[in-house]
């Protein structure tokens, strides 16, 4: 399974589950948050790391600059899709 198929697994348990959903927002407050996060993720049984979500990230939106009008200059700025962290959150 990929990173963003777990997270997005992950995101329908927290959106089942208060307590989860509480006990991630919770790492948002820690002294390093994202890494906070995929130790949650790994608790649950995810095998989520932080360069993982940050890799995904970027690749996604290099296919997506790629697909764009053939990638040139002309690609539209797209605003956080290559930030599944944060996608995570807002989806929370």
């Amino acid at each position: 399974m990929e990173i963003a198929e777990m997270l997005d697994e992950i995101k329908r348990e927290a959106q089942k589950d208060a307590k989860l959903r509480e006990e991630f927002l919770q790492t948002r407050k820690e002294e390093n948050p994202l890494s906070a996060f995929c130790t949650k993720c790994r608790e649950l049984g995810y095998p989520v790391y932080e360069m993982d979500v940050i890799t995904a990230g970027e690749e996604f939106y290099a296919a997506m600059k790629r697909s764009t009008n053939g990638g040139g200059e002309n690609s539209p700025m797209l605003e956080a899709e290559d930030d599944f962290y944060e996608l995570f959150f807002t989806g929370l």
